[in-house]
């Protein structure tokens, strides 16, 4: 490797809002994110679907039966 041209790999902590540390090595240094793994409702099991407008139900009205009139053509 050339000397000179690469950025200085050190060690650094990324805090998150919710107080979780994350210990790594980056270039940039110390960092501050607003969410991480483990305070994101994906990661944690917490996910909420909020239904806006009765778009689920709309949804569900217009193709809720969508596989249900599949198996009735299969059996005839």
């Amino acid at each position: 490797m050339k000397k000179g041209i690469h950025p200085e790999y050190k060690d650094a902590v990324i805090r998150c809002a919710c107080g979780n540390e994350i210990h790594t090595k980056s270039t940039i240094g110390d960092t501050s994110v607003a969410i991480c793994s483990a305070c994101h409702p994906f990661f944690t099991g917490k996910q909420k679907f909020v239904d806006t407008a009765g778009r689920v139900e709309k949804f569900m009205k217009k193709y809720g039966d969508y596989g249900k009139k599949n198996e009735k053509k299969k059996s005839k």
